[in-house]
């Protein structure tokens, strides 16, 4: 479904453009130097999500980011990726490599949230 632009849409887009990296709602809202209500920001980040541009990490003690979605080949987004959060700097970013697992029989698995937590690269 063809969703109008707004520029709402557009500064939420943006911020995580330039951040480069998953963000809280918070740090997006902080970064955007508009007036806009906290519900329409989650309402556009959740949008974003339903229609694929962005994609949903839950960290460990439960606060959800958003970063943008990445498109394969055939121009369909891979959630099937791991994310590592720094204990350092409070960070999270996606990993590059895919991930591929098997489950039992008789389960199918519709979404995936595998958060790796540690010391990023630039902290260590």
């Amino acid at each position: 479904m063809k969703r109008r632009n707004t520029p709402t849409k557009e500064a939420v887009l943006e911020v995580l453009k330039t951040a480069g990296k998953a963000m809280s709602q918070d740090a997006i809202e902080q970064e955007i130097h508009m007036d806009i209500n906290r519900a329409t920001i989650y309402r556009v980040l959740n949008r974003f999500c339903e229609d694929g541009v962005l994609h949903r990490i839950v960290a460990d003690d439960g606060k959800q980011y958003f970063a943008l979605s990445d498109k394969n080949d055939n121009n369909k987004v891979s959630d099937n990726h791991f994310h590592f959060k720094c204990l350092a700097c409070d960070t999270i970013e996606c990993l590059p490599n895919e991930v591929s697992f098997t489950v039992p029989n008789a389960y199918s698995v519709a979404h995936m949230n595998c958060v790796l937590t540690g010391i990023c690269k630039d902290c260590s």
